[in-house]
Order: C-alpha cells, then structure tokens, then sequence
C-alpha cells in the first residue's frame, strides 16, 4: 500500500483543522518549520481524546501548534508545560498561542530541555517529544521520572525517513552519532520492564509508550 496515497486519502476525509491552527500550520509550513504531519496530527488529537490529560509536557515547542492542537483536545481544564531551546521562535510560539485561546493554559519554559527537565516536579498524564532526536537518549530518565502509571509518552520523528534501519556503515557519516543514539533510545524504551511501548511507520514514526 502507498503510505502518501494513503495519507492524502485520510488528510481529504478528516475534520479540518480550527481556523486559528490552519493559519498557524500554514504559516510553519510557509517559513519551513517543521510541523508534525498530518497522520501524527490526527493521532495526537485521538491519544488525548481518549485519555483525558489535565497535565501535558511537551518537549520542543517550535511554533506552538502541537502544544494548541493538543490543549485543544484536551479541553480548558487542562494545562500544559512547554520547553524550547531556539530563542527565535519565542515571540512566535507566544503569539500562535494566543492566536489560538489556549496562553492562559501555557507555562512556557525557555531553554534547554537537558537543563530545565530535572527542575521540574510533579508528574504529567500525557508527554510529547519532539525535539532534537540526538537528545532523547538524554532525556529518557528524567522523562520517566516525570510519569505516573498510566501516563503516556509519544515521541516524533523516531524513524529518521527510514534510516533507522539502515546499518551503522550505511548511514551517512554526519548523521551517525544521530542515528546510533536514536537506536539507543529505541531500545531503552522497548526493554525498559516500566514501560509498554510500541512503534508506529505514521509520519516519519512515533514511539508510544505507557507506563505501567
């Protein structure tokens, strides 16, 4: 089956988007800020949907239309703390959130996720990753730290186009320290006794995790 033929079929049948999030995804895409797709989008909104966060943790805020999509599938009750490390995208992160209704439910943390993880407290329903994927390894102890049982990890981009199944030799050599820490984060989850974990080929893959 044609994964894009696939994908368009879906994108043409599905709800669209809230006007605020349209114009937000359609100014990302214009400035070549990746976004998640459309597949990961829609199983974003079904995860929260079903399990009703109150407290998410969203690691890479980028422009803020992940973290809007999900507070808008999780409801006003819900909260959510967001990390990101590129001052340039701040101010806009800031204003889509606005844009979108949802800033009065944002605690938005600047800086580096490997910093400001081991300072937070309390634990999150519902966790999203999508930042740097040579970090994730990094980050994996203080996220478990961070989940109750029953929370829900997902973490994007975990497929790297497919080269996560390429041998070590084969990938090109800028990216190996990419793709061997990528591999390593893969395995901690999928044999961490804690944890449930699967991998889906949506987007370019998400990692599903919950913990027991």
């Amino acid at each position: 089956m044609d994964s894009k033929r696939l994908d368009t079929y879906l994108a043409s049948i599905s709800k669209p988007l809230p006007k605020a999030l349209t114009e937000i995804e359609s100014q990302a895409l214009a400035d070549y800020v990746p976004i998640i797709r459309k597949s990961a989008q829609r199983y974003l909104q079904w995860m929260i949907a079903m399990s009703q966060p109150k407290r998410i943790l969203e690691i890479g805020t980028a422009v803020g239309f992940s973290g809007s999509l999900m507070l808008y599938a999780a409801g006003k009750d819900a909260t959510l703390t967001t990390i990101e490390n590129y001052e340039k995208r701040f101010a806009t992160a800031e204003s889509n959130f606005q844009k979108a209704g949802v800033w009065e439910q944002v605690d938005f943390r600047k800086g580096d996720a490997a910093e400001i993880l081991p300072m937070l407290d309390g634990l999150y329903d519902f966790i999203f990753m999508d930042a740097s994927k040579g970090q994730y390894i990094y980050f994996w102890e203080d996220v478990k730290r961070l989940m109750h049982s029953g929370s829900i990890l997902i973490t994007d981009n975990v497929l790297q186009e497919g080269n996560i199944l390429d041998s070590h030799y084969a990938v090109c050599r800028r990216d190996r320290t990419i793709h061997k820490r990528m591999r390593e984060f893969l395995a901690a989850q999928m044999q961490d006794e804690d944890f449930v974990c699967d991998i889906l080929p949506m987007g370019d893959g998400l990692s599903i995790c919950l913990k027991k």
